[in-house]
């Protein structure tokens, strides 16, 4: 089975930074999540993949936020989907930058973008704003209907290939049930048409990433990206246990402990 180009030409374990890069030092200067700024620290950390989110502005323009509101990273209660993108931009002047997804794709031209859809409103804009980028785009949702949504209108525009996708809530617990059953069948159906499950080790007392089940997606060609991991010795205890990538807050820190950007 041929591999999406976005897994091409990065060995693993490949590292997604969460959000950007938001070192101690940049924090102190007022640098937020998902900024302009922190994108490309990441970038120039050595990361070949930034993790953001996306949500809608009042005035339909898609960027890069994770909450569904303004209040922790501006101190503004109002919603992202409730402020036009001039007044986000000045709200976000001295926060590290706004950055747009038509701002990131183009002014990170070499970074493979983990793009989560946030918002319901999103989702087509998404899909047609990176379908000229589909070879360096992976769309992902808790909500497999978003997600759907998105790779739809990324085909439909059809300015390039579709992008690579990781499963939702509901696919992951289908996958979870498939596994009791012990149904080869039945899990190779719930695999079709994704590329990665991107989960958490443990869900509360429920233990997520188990050896078993990432023996059955590679055998079904399927990455395992475990997020959010922060310390030294949880990334290299996950890996050695073969997760293929870890999404982090601090991809300097995996960057060097993983010898550079895993590019090879």
């Amino acid at each position: 089975m041929r591999r999406h180009p976005w897994f091409e030409g990065v060995g693993t374990p490949r590292v997604l930074a969460h959000r950007g890069l938001v070192t101690s030092e940049d924090a102190l200067h007022g640098v937020v999540e998902n900024s302009f700024a922190a994108v490309a620290a990441a970038h120039a950390a050595g990361a070949d993949y930034v993790e953001s989110d996306c949500h809608l502005t009042a005035d339909g323009v898609v960027v890069l936020f994770h909450d569904a509101d303004l209040s922790r990273v501006a101190g503004d209660p109002r919603p992202v989907a409730a402020v036009r993108s001039r007044e986000l931009d000045d709200l976000m002047s001295e926060r590290g930058g706004l950055l747009t997804l038509d701002q990131a794709l183009e002014a990170f031209p070499t970074i493979r973008f983990n793009l989560d859809v946030k918002a319901a409103g999103a989702a087509t804009p998404v899909g047609e704003a990176v379908s000229p980028h589909g070879h360096r785009v992976l769309v992902t949702s808790f909500s497999d209907d978003r997600r759907r949504t998105a790779l739809r209108a990324a085909e439909t525009a059809g300015r390039g290939i579709r992008p690579a996708t990781s499963a939702g809530s509901a696919t992951i617990a289908r996958l979870l049930a498939a596994l009791q059953l012990r149904s080869p069948r039945l899990i190779a159906r719930v695999l079709r048409g994704i590329d990665a499950l991107q989960i958490p080790e443990r869900q509360g007392r429920l233990r997520i990433l188990t050896p078993r089940l990432i023996r059955v997606a590679h055998d079904c060609g399927v990455e395992i990206h475990v997020w959010t991991v922060n310390e030294r010795d949880d990334m290299a205890r996950l890996v050695g246990l073969g997760v293929d990538g870890i999404v982090t807050d601090r991809a300097d820190h995996a960057l060097r402990l993983f010898g550079g950007a895993g590019t090879g």
